[in-house]
């Protein structure tokens, strides 16, 4: 019978007897020939490697974009048409693309190197019933591990015996504190990875302890390899990405439909067909915004500059695009919506009551305690400190995993006093008093319910909780276990993160902005409850780890669509909320900082890390925090929304103006004896228009324009483009019977073509001071860059047909009658722009 560790997808939930049978093993484990099969059969314990050609295919797969497509044919065009320059400006730009594009993505990979370095090299096993030291790798199903306190944890395994094991599991889980485990079988319901008490999993760290373990899963199959896989895989499609594809697909039949009834046409007519092709072939130029690639990556180059002085690193330049898009926000709790520090909160009485007397006898064990002190020693410590003047330390009782408690003894004068702190169900069995107004009295049914419902009560509020007690004890040389018994029950110390300071404010600023913030995390549901009604958050709905398993990827998107929380998430749950809210067509961030964490990150449209988080964190996010706090993501996500603005000014420009352009060309094409423009003057005008857009990235964007997420939408680009591209071409036209009938320029056809090209160009270059803004264009005031390179570019097209290079080009002067007409022409298109703009947009603010 052959084993499928892969099957095992929960097997901390099986009974151990039956785990044994099915993995044909016993706890003195297997024979060297036996495991040697297995090793053949199930391959190494060690993680997926990368196929050896998967860079190159990476690579290559990128010039798949349409849009990338689209501009080589363009270069290819340009330099058959002689301009070599412009066709090589367009392939440099489209290759420097394509390269950082693949360096962004390679980064990522080193995420599944960085797990790697978190396992370990070597275990102890049992083979042939002898215990030696193997690699890891050589690690099969049903081997016998042995663990010690400082091991990491080899592969996923189920606990055949422990004393006082204690394990680390916070990469997996994103708990902070170690977790205690037992052999003890699960109850019959199932159980997230966090809630699994009788299994370990390869590369959590034993804290404390030891144990012995069956091997269950192995390599790729184990917690940490599902991490490491998903890692390798490529990342789900974000927003930005899909958006570009499908502007580089509507940008390809356009351009494919106006050029073939263009070639169409001219061959109707009867016109030389190599004319006609190269006249057709320069007007998909002119459709094609070739400068594209560079004003995306200027502007973001830009936008990470700004974002690096608001404490926001940028490690792939597409993911800003992203940033101004998002609306949902999925956070962990502890130091965003948290301190990221444990204090002690409240010192309270068995009935709950504040009690100073807890927080004097708290403070002299903590302060007296000689071991290592834990995160709750911490707390106690760095809390404002009662007197210790007159205190002597005598001795201490250590702490152990079987007690749970840790006592110290002081002395006060004559007084000899033994202080106990500890899990207060332990510290409830060695009293026999309680501290009422400071008198012992019995500790009887009655008072110990009382004390059992204030403990459950503080639980329930998110707490953890210690229990303290006293008693008064004989002078000795040294003190023992012995000593602890018919002591008072004083009271209990509450310790908890308590809420960031401003959080609610940045909460309400984050919603004012149109970004929902989902908090998943692996705490329990009762200290993410606190801290989530505490921070202003709806509590209604708090789901577990559990609970998601049983939905499906529509239930769980309602579920967090409506303010859900997460809690006792493993990293797969965690995953699956992302991946159902993208279904739903949200553009989703993910804040994170842990190993447990990577998946998520790497699945989000913007993985959010922090500087001070792990290696593998860090590599599979996209965006590093130089301080985990939301006003930091905040801030980072309105300038994300600022380059985003400018990118589209170019692309909604761009399209409407080129398409007016292009469409008056072709449509010229039908009735003139010869060409509207010659191709060598279509192609100057494209890149002039480039070159007044280049300033776009500085631009200045409307307030308003940040206060809402981004999102690419290809419908609006689409009508945009046929209502304000054909105002072009109607002005075109009106440009096309001054020429023909008042300037007779049928018969001069260089008039016509430079008439055109310095009307043309001044009307889709100055139509950008209205389309840059939704508001009213005298009102939002562009940047000093973009006016002066828009402003410079109609001046070289009015200037040019005066000088000798525009002889060249078969320009000719204008009259200063033509050029007064052209400019009221440019005036009234500029005002119904203007007006036709308005009305656009309210109109879609209603949709």
């Amino acid at each position: 019978m052959e084993i499928q560790p892969k099957a095992f997808a929960d097997f901390w939930d099986l009974p151990l007897l039956e785990l044994l049978q099915i993995l044909q093993t016993a706890s003195n484990g297997l024979t060297s020939e036996e495991a040697n099969r297995r090793l053949r059969l199930y391959g190494p314990n060690s993680l997926d490697q990368e196929h050896h050609f998967t860079a190159l295919l990476s690579f290559i797969g990128f010039f798949t974009s349409p849009l990338v497509i689209i501009l080589v044919i363009a270069s290819v065009i340009s330099l058959v048409l002689g301009e070599h320059i412009g066709g090589l400006i367009i392939i440099a730009i489209v290759m420097f693309s394509v390269l950082l594009n693949f360096l962004m993505e390679f980064q990522a990979r080193h995420a599944v190197e960085e797990i790697q370095k978190q396992i370990a090299i070597t275990a102890r096993t049992t083979r042939d019933g002898r215990l030696v030291d193997l690699r890891t790798a050589e690690l099969v199903p049903g081997d016998v591990i042995q663990l010690k306190a400082g091991d990491l944890v080899p592969a996923d395994a189920r606990l055949i015996n422990v004393k006082d094991l204690h394990v680390r599991e916070s990469m997996l889980t994103g708990e902070s504190l170690p977790v205690e485990k037992t052999v003890a079988d699960l109850s019959q319901e199932k159980h997230g990875i966090a809630e699994a008490s009788n299994s370990v999993f390869l590369g959590t760290a034993v804290q404390t302890g030891i144990g012995t373990a069956i091997i269950v899963r192995t390599g790729k199959h184990t917690a940490c390899g599902e991490i490491a896989h998903r890692l390798a895989m490529r990342p789900p499609e974000t927003e930005f990405t899909r958006g570009t594809r499908h502007f580089g697909m509507m940008l390809t039949w356009v351009t494919l439909l106006l050029v073939l009834f263009v070639l169409m046409v001219n061959i109707i007519f009867h016109r030389p067909v190599l004319e006609s092709f190269l006249f057709a072939a320069a007007l998909a130029v002119g459709m094609t915004p070739e400068m594209m690639p560079m004003i995306i990556t200027v502007t973001l180059a830009q936008g990470a500059k700004r974002m690096t002085r608001k404490k926001v690193l940028v490690k792939q330049l597409a993911a800003i695009e992203d940033f101004g898009s998002i609306d949902i926000i999925c956070t962990d709790k502890t130091g965003t919506l948290t301190e990221g520090e444990i204090v002690l909160d409240r010192h309270v009485d068995y009935q709950g009551h504040d009690n100073e007397n807890v927080l004097q006898l708290i403070y002299l064990n903590s302060h007296f305690e000689a071991g290592i002190k834990s995160p709750l020693d911490d707390a106690i410590l760095k809390h404002d400190a009662p007197s210790v003047v007159g205190y002597e330390k005598i001795d201490e009782i250590p702490f152990d995993f079987n007690r749970k408690r840790l006592s110290v003894v002081v002395r006060y004068g004559e007084d000899y006093r033994l202080i106990t702190k500890g899990e207060a169900e332990s510290v409830f069995a060695i009293c026999e008093t309680v501290a009422i107004d400071g008198v012992p009295q019995p500790f009887d049914d009655s008072r110990r319910a009382e004390a059992e419902c204030t403990l459950k009560k503080l639980s329930a509020d998110g707490y953890r909780v210690l229990g303290v007690a006293k008693s008064n004890v004989k002078k000795q040389s040294f003190y023992t276990v012995t000593a602890e018994h018919a002591m008072t029950l004083v009271g209990f110390a509450a310790f908890l993160d308590p809420p960031k300071e401003g959080v609610l404010s940045v909460l309400g600023a984050l919603k004012q902005n149109g970004i929902s913030v989902i908090v998943m995390t692996g705490d329990n549901q009762y200290v993410t409850q606190k801290v989530a009604h505490e921070v202003g958050l709806n509590v209604d709905r708090i789901l577990i780890g559990n609970q998601v398993d049983a939905m499906d990827d529509a239930s769980i998107a309602y579920q967090a669509e409506s303010g859900a929380i997460f809690a006792r998430m493993s990293p797969e749950q965690k995953n699956r909320v992302i991946l159902a809210l993208k279904g739903r067509g949200h553009v989703v961030g993910y804040l994170g900082d842990g190993i447990n964490d990577a998946p998520s990150l790497h699945t989000a449209d913007v993985g959010i890390s922090v500087m001070n988080g792990v290696n593998v964190a860090k590599d599979a996010a996209k965006i590093i925090l130089l301080e985990k706090d939301l006003s930091v993501v905040n801030d980072g996500v309105s300038e994300g929304r600022r380059s985003f603005a400018n990118i589209m000014k170019y692309i909604i420009m761009g399209t409407s103006s080129n398409f007016g352009n292009m469409f008056s060309m072709a449509a010229a094409s039908l009735f003139l004896p010869f060409l509207p423009m010659l191709p060598s003057q279509i192609l100057l005008n494209n890149f002039l228009y480039d070159v007044s857009q280049v300033s776009i990235p500085s631009d200045n964007v409307d307030l308003a324009a940040k206060r809402r997420p981004k999102r690419w939408r290809i419908e609006f680009i689409r009508q945009f483009m046929m209502i304000i591209g054909p105002i072009s071409s109607i002005y075109d036209f009106l440009t096309f019977g001054i020429l023909l009938w008042l300037f007779h320029a049928s018969a001069n056809e260089s008039l016509f073509h430079t008439g055109w090209f310095v009307e043309s160009l001044a009307t889709q270059t100055l139509v950008v001071f209205v389309i840059r803004t939704q508001a009213n264009p005298l009102k939002s005031h562009p940047s000093r860059a973009l006016l002066f390179s828009v402003l410079l570019v109609v001046t070289v097209a009015v200037v040019l047909p005066y000088t000798v290079l525009g002889g060249l080009l078969r320009f000719t002067p204008l009259p200063i009658s033509l050029l007064g007409m052209i400019t009221l022409l440019t005036a009234t298109y500029l005002v119904l722009v203007q007006i036709v703009k308005a009305w656009f947009y309210r109109r879609h603010a209603l949709l």
